[in-house]
């Protein structure tokens, strides 16, 4: 299935590493990461937490996402 796009859960929160997330892509293409709890609660976590306040979730959550976007871009 060369054109079809996988969602691929489990990255974050739940414990998947970057390291097994790019195993789903080819040449950076083939699925869609999900990680929406490590992403809406980023400021409650531990890496965050002493960053942003409650009140600036939403740059922990762009913070959270950058961060995640270049782990992944650095496994595959």
């Amino acid at each position: 299935m060369p054109k079809t796009y996988f969602l691929i859960p489990g990255y974050g929160a739940q414990g998947g590493k970057a390291e097994d997330i790019a195993l789903g892509f080819k040449d950076g293409l083939g699925g869609i990461v999900n990680a929406s709890r490590s992403i809406m609660a980023a400021y409650k976590s531990d890496r965050w937490k002493d960053e942003y306040s409650e009140e600036e979730y939403g740059k922990a959550t762009r913070a959270e996402a950058i961060r995640m976007r270049d782990e992944l871009n650095s496994a595959m």
